[in-house]
């Protein structure tokens, strides 16, 4: 490594990549780009368990989500804008449209959950459910 100093502002330490560093990035990129990968995130978690709330508190809780996507999406558009602008290859802005297209479909699903509640074609309560574990509880 290497320490530098700009006059004006602080001393920074720059490291260059070792050999053995480049071929474990190599490694380590071949796996994460070629082999999807089964991640956990929260969201699915809180979806298996969303019986046990009001199909009325899904509603406010998914509206909720939805605004919050939107702006999400609001801010990466603006982003992205400004880094087109200052003439950002495309190449050092994938992460984005990545992340801009998993949000995006996020956003759709949610909304057509949403739907689903609002016009009850997606609805339960605790009578229904207490069935429906009676009947898999007989399978």
């Amino acid at each position: 490594h290497l320490t530098q100093r700009t006059p004006g502002r602080p001393e920074r330490t720059v490291y260059r990549l070792t050999q053995a560093g480049r071929e474990t990035l190599d490694s380590w990129l071949r796996t994460m780009l070629s082999t999807p990968a089964r991640e956990f995130p929260e969201f699915p978690v809180a979806i298996a368990a969303l019986p046990s709330l009001t199909p009325e508190l899904a509603i406010e809780l998914l509206e909720q989500r939805a605004h919050l996507l939107r702006d999400e999406l609001a801010r990466t558009d603006a982003e992205t804008a400004e880094a087109e602008h200052l003439g950002l290859p495309r190449l050092f802005l994938l992460e984005e449209e990545y992340l801009r297209a998993i949000t995006e479909a996020e956003l759709r699903w949610v909304d057509e959950v949403l739907d689903d509640l609002r016009d009850e074609r997606l609805t339960w309560d605790r009578g229904w459910l207490e069935e429906v574990t009676e009947r898999l509880t007989e399978s």
